[in-house]
């Protein structure tokens, strides 16, 4: 573990907008010293503050230049921007040599992680049922570049995983100031089921994260908010 024995752990935040603001301001009740406030301006200047731990909330651009950084100089890091995908193969193959853990997930929200729960359970029960057909639609507020959410994709992913094999039909909409809401939908002939997330703010996402910022201190590898909760593997 990087933190310094009789302190408390240090955090640097890396994107100080909305969610990097509501980080740093909860930071003190889960037990962090934030030493650093990374904004575009100071991510210029290339002159970083040394921490145990950086959350990451940037933007999906900057996350392939700051995680190898971060790794290079023995930081933990949780990466809770999304629209990144693509660069995770070279990003695990970046941090494989050093001894730091990472966090990553679409979504730190606490509720989402077991909505993602229960959305597997219900693939499996109607993978067997062809007559039912399935949808997601997710609806994020109008800044939110990434559509459709890396909440969504997670979602179905994990209903693949679970063996729905059919056609999954995924909708986005972008409006207002919607934190986000996420409804994974069954429907047939005669009657539809639907399971709804619904976040009311941001809190919940910045608390997500600083809780996987604690756990992930003395650990060593690529992980999720599955292994964060405790979820176990999928399937």
């Amino acid at each position: 573990m990087n933190t310094r024995s009789g302190t408390n752990p240090r955090l640097l935040l890396v994107g100080y907008g909305r969610m990097g603001r509501l980080v740093d301001a909860i930071a003190a009740e889960y037990g962090f010293e934030v030493t650093g406030r990374i904004d575009r301006a100071a991510a210029a200047q290339g002159t970083w503050p040394d921490a145990d731990v950086a959350i990451d909330f940037s933007t999906a651009e900057a996350v392939s230049r700051n995680v190898p950084q971060l790794a290079a100089r023995g930081m933990d890091v949780v990466i809770g921007t999304t629209g990144w995908g693509a660069h995770e193969g070279a990003l695990r193959d970046a941090i494989a040599a050093s001894r730091i853990g990472v966090v990553a997930a679409p979504n730190f929200s606490l509720g989402v992680n077991a909505f993602i729960g229960l959305v597997e359970r219900a693939a499996v029960l109607f993978s067997s049922r062809p007559e039912f057909g399935a949808w997601i639609h997710e609806l994020h507020h109008a800044q939110k570049r990434d559509a459709p959410s890396g909440t969504a994709l997670a979602l179905k992913a994990a209903m693949e995983k679970s063996g729905y094999a059919a056609r999954i039909d995924l909708a986005s909409t972008r409006a207002g100031s919607i934190p986000g809401t996420h409804t994974v939908g069954f429907d047939a002939a005669a009657e539809t089921i639907t399971l709804t997330h619904t976040a009311r703010d941001r809190s919940a996402f910045a608390r997500g994260a600083l809780e996987a910022a604690r756990w992930v201190q003395g650990r060593t590898g690529w992980f999720t908010m599955r292994d964060v909760l405790g979820m176990g593997e999928r399937g």
